[in-house]
């Protein structure tokens, strides 16, 4: 993705996406299976298959994150590790704050891990009969370019279209100067629709997080009640989720899992010489998501929802592989008008209905305000891996840019825990 500019910020949030497609396009060019992990320095570790004793799976696991915390400039790991139900890691690692050991029960965004519960919430309408897929946003919302092309579908595989108010430069601006700003239905509608659609509906895929605000204001619409309350009762309790929340402020319930960024430098016109980070927690995170969906959680709860959604625990067999089937591979097209966020969709990186595939595996890799975090399943091997970290000062570039190391730490557990069927390593960024 494009250096962070003063005019564009959005840009450094979406990254994890665009660095995963723009790998993924490359180890298809050199055969993603040869690509493989090496600790720096050293020989490829002896692959442990997933039957191994989980003292061993555990040992492994531990010498992984301790790596990866050194080579990636981490101030905290958190991470949670099951193999059948079974929990073979469970550790956290670092600091919270200075002084403050960071633990495994401590509460943190989870961003985009609710368009899976978004998306849960929408496939259980129409399991029950009351939607379809392919309803058209009209139905709901006549004023929305295209309300009469656009459906329920495109908003939740992001093929609508729509811009993505996180890349106007207005709201950027906005973002920059108060990030403790709470940006309402209105306001993000508003910056998403300064420009014209990006492409006909259905025509290419371009990641948007337009698409999921308006399809949490649908569905809040189509539940009669506020799109919290319809998360919890229909999706957060069956899954049996007891630590995750949506908040409408920037509410943290302790205990917490504290964030620092340097994502601001640029905008705050701090020179790259300078030591820059500032404590990010509490800035306000319901910009990124549908109002009602702005949630915390704890490592627990993020491998409990990828046993949850990968295993289509709430939902009948055909909505699940709408949910997680590969459908998109091959589709999309890169253009300057969505420059950054669409690209042709691949093996290493394509989209189903909010939820990522690469390889076998399923999940999803929020990066956002000083926090990253995955949650990823492996159905074959009942494999569920969730990872949170926060960084130190060596993990930002000059512009204050940052990688998705929790993404990348992933990737280096599973291919551990399953050898036979990784997903695609991606190649670390050099600041």
């Amino acid at each position: 993705m494009n250096a962070q500019t003063p005019a564009s910020r959005g840009t450094a949030r979406r990254r994890t996406i665009v660095v995963i497609a723009a790998a993924a396009v490359i180890a298809l060019l050199v055969v993603i299976a040869w690509i493989v992990w090496r600790p720096a320095g050293g020989a490829a570790p002896a692959a442990i298959a997933s039957s191994a004793h989980p003292d061993v799976q555990n040992a492994r696991v531990d010498a992984i994150v301790r790596e990866a915390m050194k080579a990636d400039s981490l101030k905290a790991v958190i991470v949670r590790v099951t193999v059948d139900g079974k929990v073979v890691a469970m550790q956290a690692y670092g600091d919270s704050m200075t002084g403050v050991p960071a633990t495994t029960d401590m509460h943190f965004r989870n961003g985009a891990v609710a368009f899976e519960y978004v998306s849960t919430l929408l496939l259980e309408y129409v399991d029950e009969g009351k939607i379809t897929l392919d309803d058209t946003v009209d139905k709901w919302m006549p004023g929305l370019p295209e309300a009469n092309k656009v459906t329920l579908r495109m908003l939740t595989n992001q093929t609508t279209g729509y811009p993505d108010f996180e890349t106007d430069p207005e709201w950027t601006a906005a973002y920059n100067a108060d990030p403790f700003h709470e940006f309402t239905f209105d306001e993000r509608l508003k910056d998403a629709f300064n420009r014209p659609l990006q492409f006909e509906p259905g025509t290419n895929w371009s990641y948007a997080h337009t698409n999921f605000m308006i399809l949490g204001h649908i569905l809040s619409m189509i539940g009669g009640a506020p799109l919290d309350q319809l998360l919890q009762k229909k999706v957060l309790g069956p899954m049996g989720l007891t630590q995750t929340a949506a908040y409408s402020t920037a509410t943290v319930p302790e205990p917490v899992l504290h964030a620092y960024s340097s994502e601001r430098r640029v905008a705050l016109g701090i020179p790259p010489s300078m030591p820059f980070t500032e404590e990010s927690t509490f800035w306000n995170p319901a910009w990124g998501t549908p109002i009602g969906a702005a949630e915390t959680t704890t490592i627990t709860d993020m491998a409990t929802t990828a046993v949850a959604v990968g295993t289509g625990k709430l939902l009948s067999p055909k909505s699940f592989h709408e949910m997680t089937d590969s459908t998109l591979i091959g589709f999309g097209t890169p253009l300057p008008v969505c420059a950054g966020s669409c690209f042709t969709q691949v093996n290493g990186y394509n989209y189903g209905l909010g939820v990522v595939r690469s390889g076998s595996w399923q999940l999803q890799n929020p990066l956002l305000s000083g926090y990253s975090a995955t949650e990823a399943y492996l159905p074959s091997k009942k494999i569920a891996i969730a990872v949170a970290t926060t960084f130190l000062p060596g993990a930002f570039d000059a512009n204050g840019v940052y990688d998705n190391a929790s993404d990348r730490l992933f990737r280096q557990i599973a291919t551990e825990l399953a050898p036979d069927d990784p997903p695609p390593t991606l190649p670390a960024k050099k600041n």
